[in-house]
């Protein structure tokens, strides 16, 4: 019951911001957005705290009831979804592999994947100021059902095959948690949280492309699994989030490969001032325009 109570108390302002949902604050901690659910052109749903209510329904409720009409899923479901999530709202980093089954208990199914060209994809992605050629070479068009109901979103492969997805709307995981390990048989490999980090090095910097392996983790719980990997390799660089996890991370990290003949470097300093990658990039190109 106190976990429950935990994942009822989630601030709703990260977990919008969690699935890239848009809001305005009116006052403070005070949110208004649009429902996912309904078309309309101005926002009817406020938050507060851990509270929601849907003026255009009449009906509200805690984060737990926000799951539930977000994904139009059931009470269990939710709260599997939350848990999965719950690393993103702490500041520490996760203490067991809480992604591990993250939608395999929730009804879905992969209807078709194909090269990225949907142009609501497409400038999803440009509002994240991604290179968009880039996009295509490493981000697939998937087209899925969640209960019965149709999405479609960009994919990113893990090494299991199971699919990172990504749209203005959702961030979840088809299938098992994973990390992404690109291997080029180069001598050096950077270690970066997420794709959408991964990519916008790449914008930034499109000649690490060929010189440098990639580990992208999907998640700082991957980290444990990753050794097997990393004893490939003599220089391993940290661009983990700059962030309370992402330091303590890091600095376990550095000290775990601080050993003979291994080069160990946090190289944070590139994006220095933001939390992460994507984010220096978007900042910097929106000073640029």
């Amino acid at each position: 019951m106190d976990n429950i109570e935990k994942l009822r108390n989630i601030p709703m302002i990260n977990i919008l911001k969690r699935l890239n949902i848009d809001a305005i604050e009116k006052k403070k901690e005070q949110f208004w957005f649009k429902a996912n659910w309904r078309e309309e052109r101005t926002p009817s749903v406020k938050c507060e705290h851990n509270l929601f209510y849907d003026f255009g329904a009449g009906s509200g409720g805690n984060t737990i009831d926000f799951i539930m009409k977000h994904f139009s899923i059931g009470f269990l479901q939710a709260v599997r979804w939350l848990q999965c999530e719950e690393v993103i709202f702490s500041f520490d980093p996760p203490k067991q592999n809480v992604f591990q089954d993250k939608i395999k208990d929730i009804s879905h199914s992969v209807e078709r994947i194909q090269s990225l060209q949907n142009r609501i994809l497409i400038d999803y992605l440009n509002t994240r100021k991604l290179n968009i050629e880039i996009c295509k070479r490493y981000l697939d068009e998937v087209y899925y059902k969640i209960q019965d109901k149709k999405y479609f979103a960009v994919g990113f492969k893990n090494n299991k095959g199971h699919l990172e997805i990504r749209n203005k709307y959702a961030k979840l995981c088809l299938g098992s948690k994973w990390f992404t390990w690109i291997n080029k048989c180069n001598s050096s490999i950077i270690v970066l949280e997420s794709w959408s980090d991964f990519i916008s090095l790449l914008t930034l910097y499109p000649k690490y492309e060929l010189s440098k392996d990639f580990l992208i983790l999907n998640s700082l719980s991957m980290l444990s699994k990753t050794d097997e990997v990393l004893l490939n390799y003599s220089e391993i660089f940290w661009m983990l989030d700059n962030d309370a996890a992402g330091n303590k991370a890091t600095e376990k990290c550095l000290e775990k490969w601080n050993r003979e003949l291994v080069i160990s470097k946090d190289v944070r300093y590139l994006f220095q001032g933001s939390k992460d990658l994507n984010e220096y990039l978007i900042t910097k190109e929106t000073i640029r325009g």
